[in-house]
C-alpha cells in the first residue's frame, strides 16, 4: 500500500509539466499493477513481469508470443462476437476497444503474427494514451504500454498484455487518487466511456515510431556488404578458400535484435 505522502509527491511531479511527467522515471505514480492482473480473464499471468514491464521499464516487453502461452490463451478467453474494452493494469482507465473497424479474426491474426496484442488507431481511447516521438507508448497514469510500430502505412500499437489487463477501479480503491490528480487532462474514465458513441481521435499515421525498422535495415545492409567484401577478397590471388564455399556467419555469431529470451526490446 502507498502512503499519502508518496501519492502527493507524484501529484507534484505531474503538475510541473507534461514533458517532465513523460520523461520521469516515477512510473505508475509509484503504484504497482492491480493484484487481479495475475488472474485476468481467468488466465494465469506472471505478476512479477507485469510489475517490471509496466512500472519499472521504458524499453523491454513481455516475451513474444506470451499472449498465446497455454496458461494465458488470450484470444481463447475473449468473446469474438463483441467488442472488448481493455483497461490500464495500474489505474483502471480504458485504453483500447477491440476489434473495431475489422473482424475478430483480423485482430487475432495480426496480434499472433507479431507476438503481442496489436491495436489500430480507431481502437485506441486516445484521451488516455500517450505516444511519444520515439514510438514509446504509455497511459496518462504513466503505465508503460508498448510501442507504435506502423504496418501498411497505418499506426499499429504493439501492447504488452500484462499492462492492459486491468479493470475499472472500485469506489474505495486508493488508486482513485491518481485519477483525481490527472483530471486536468481530458481523460475518459471507465464510467464515462460510451462504447457505442465513442470515436477515437488518434491519427491513422502519427509519424511517431521507434527506429526498429532502421535497425533491421542497417543490419541487413552491413551483412550484405560483408558478404560482398568476403567474396571479392577471397577471389584475389594469394588468398585461400576452404573448398569452394565461404561461410558468412553462424548461429554463434549471428546478429540478434532481442536482448534475451524473456524480454524483447523490439516488438
Amino acid at each position: 500500500m502507498k502512503t499519502t505522502s508518496s501519492v502527493l509527491s507524484a501529484a507534484i511531479l505531474l503538475s510541473s509539466a507534461s514533458a517532465t511527467r513523460a520523461a520521469s522515471d516515477d512510473q505508475c505514480f509509484d503504484f504497482t499493477p492491480m493484484s487481479s492482473v495475475s488472474t485476468y480473464l481467468g488466465a494465469t499471468l506472471d505478476y512479477s513481469v507485469a510489475d517490471r514491464i509496466c512500472c519499472h521499464n521504458h524499453k523491454f516487453a513481455e516475451y513474444s508470443g506470451y499472449l498465446a502461452a497455454p496458461e494465458v490463451d488470450f484470444f481463447g478467453r475473449l468473446d469474438p462476437s463483441v467488442e472488448t474494452v481493455f483497461y490500464d493494469s495500474v489505474c483502471g482507465l480504458p485504453l483500447f476497444i477491440a476489434p473495431r473497424g475489422r473482424t475478430f479474426d483480423d485482430f487475432k491474426k495480426e496480434s499472433l503474427k507479431h507476438g503481442w496484442p496489436s491495436f489500430r488507431p480507431e481502437e485506441m481511447i486516445s484521451e488516455n494514451v500517450i505516444i511519444h516521438n520515439d514510438g514509446r507508448m504509455e497511459s496518462v497514469c504513466l503505465t508503460h504500454l508498448g510501442h507504435n510500430l506502423p504496418t501498411g502505412g497505418v499506426d499499429r500499437y504493439c501492447i504488452d498484455l500484462v499492462c492492459m489487463a486491468g479493470e475499472p477501479l472500485s469506489a474505495g480503491d486508493e488508486r482513485n487518487q491518481i485519477l483525481q490528480y490527472i483530471q486536468q487532462e481530458q481523460i475518459i474514465n471507465a464510467t464515462e466511456l460510451n462504447t457505442t458513441s465513442y470515436t477515437s481521435s488518434a491519427e491513422q499515421y502519427s509519424g511517431k515510431t521507434s527506429n526498429a525498422t532502421a535497425i533491421i535495415i542497417s543490419v541487413a545492409v552491413v551483412g550484405l556488404f560483408l558478404v560482398v567484401v568476403a567474396f571479392v577478397c577471397c577471389e584475389k590471388p594469394g588468398w585461400k578458400r576452404k573448398g569452394d564455399e565461404i561461410q558468412v556467419g553462424s548461429s554463434e555469431t549471428s546478429t540478434s535484435i532481442h536482448e534475451d529470451d524473456e524480454e524483447n526490446e523490439i516488438y
